[in-house]
């Protein structure tokens, strides 16, 4: 099973549970304050959902590593690449 059909029955099913909930559609004889509180709740879980990935990119940014070897290598490669091109008669 893909990553997005796992996303994707996880979100259904969310979506099921929020939908008898809310609606009673079983006609399960939920007190109101459960239908009221279960109204905004996707609303809820889109902003925690944001939340999380804006707190998830924030900290792999603020984590990133650097990589000083392979910024050298890079380095040399590019004086190689023009040292080449020059030689080939290019004129920068």
């Amino acid at each position: 099973m893909t990553k997005l059909l796992q996303w994707l029955f996880g979100v259904s099913l969310v979506g099921l549970v929020w939908a008898v909930v809310t609606f009673d559609l079983l006609e399960l004889s939920l007190p109101r304050p459960y239908r009221e509180v279960a109204w905004p709740m996707p609303l809820y879980l889109l902003v925690s959902f944001g939340c999380y990935s804006l707190a998830t990119v924030g900290y792999r940014v603020a984590t990133f590593n650097d990589c000083e070897e392979a910024a050298k290598e890079l380095q040399e490669q590019i004086k190689e690449a023009k040292e080449d091109l020059r030689r080939k008669g290019l004129k920068m």
